[in-house]
């Protein structure tokens, strides 16, 4: 084909542009015939955005972000990561070429608007999530001079805090969690307290009491694996008889003052198994069931956990 063919080509793709005054020479007939053999590749590049989901939409101090993110060509199968300021929570296989972080809130937080960065298929996505603000209960108590509390032990911080860090990449739980035991909520989640007048700043209630009848059933609120057993003769002054059930991917259960334990290291449980029985060990004054729920070793509010689906 002649110079002068290739012209008139060129000459009748413009014309399809819109491009009708157009008269050619050497110089400018050759820089565009270049560009019409470049411009298709460039258009055929495929342009993937990571597509994310946050969930809850309105979030509040205590409550667990669900981020999931869709992948459409995962890097030689690696995960990808979800950070905010310079911590990283773990993201985990929910499905062929989806992910899911949790990212835990608490009541020693301040709330307001939290960046989370997400990465993934050679890409960074910035996604600004507003943390709204949670009023909790304040207790004040006051202690008489001199009057100590139970100190835990170093074996019992050792193991639960060895138990909290958990972040199995099984996903163990399916659906709504379950109430473990049949008496009512007698403290709920986040309580702050002030001793003899000074504020708790550290302090809040890691988890929702219930106040269940000596002996009655502790169950398990989602299926997992047993990881923690202590008992108050091995050394577990404050937590008393405790059973901690790992859910997976960063999420675990730990129950405190039990009576009874009806299972052992390693057992796999399913949601609503009897586990135990409501008892008073430990540092507590009487009978009642406290059941803590951590994501990524952070105390989060149980309940939204029961109304709604983390799956």
């Amino acid at each position: 084909m002649t110079t002068k063919d290739r012209a008139g080509n060129f000459q009748n793709k413009l014309l399809c542009l819109g491009i009708k005054d157009w008269k050619p020479n050497r110089h400018t007939t050759n820089l565009f015939i270049g560009i019409f053999v470049s411009f298709p590749v460039t258009l055929a590049l495929p342009v993937d955005a990571l597509q994310v989901q946050v969930v809850p939409t309105n979030p509040a101090l205590g409550d667990t972000l669900s981020v999931v993110i869709n992948l459409d060509n995962p890097n030689n199968g690696s995960n990808p990561s979800v950070a905010i300021g310079e911590k990283i929570y773990p993201a985990f296989a929910i499905a062929p070429n989806k992910y899911r972080a949790l990212v835990p809130t608490t009541p020693l937080e301040k709330a307001g608007t939290r960046t989370i960065k997400i990465s993934g298929d050679g890409q960074v996505q910035n996604l600004a999530v507003k943390i709204g603000t949670r009023k909790f209960p304040v207790q004040r108590i006051t202690l008489p001079p001199g009057k100590a509390g139970v100190d835990a032990t170093e074996y019992e911080l050792k193991r639960v805090a060895a138990f909290k860090a958990l972040e199995t990449p099984q996903k163990y739980w399916n659906g709504p969690f379950l109430k473990p035991n049949a008496g009512r909520i007698s403290t709920i989640y986040g309580v702050r307290r002030y001793y003899n007048g000074t504020f708790a700043k550290d302090y809040y209630h890691r988890g929702v009491d219930y106040a269940g009848a000596a002996g009655s059933p502790v169950t398990a609120p989602a299926a997992g694996r047993v990881a923690l057993v202590g008992r108050v003769s091995q050394g577990f002054r404050v937590h008393g008889n405790v059973v901690g059930i790992d859910h997976g991917q960063g999420v675990t259960s730990i129950f405190m003052h039990l009576s009874r334990i009806n299972v052992k290291e390693g057992d796999t449980v399913k949601a609503g198994q009897v586990i135990g029985a409501v008892g008073s060990t430990g540092a507590a004054t009487g009978p009642h069931l406290h059941w803590g729920l951590y994501v990524n070793g952070q105390s989060v509010d149980p309940v939204p956990w029961r109304n709604k689906v983390f799956d």
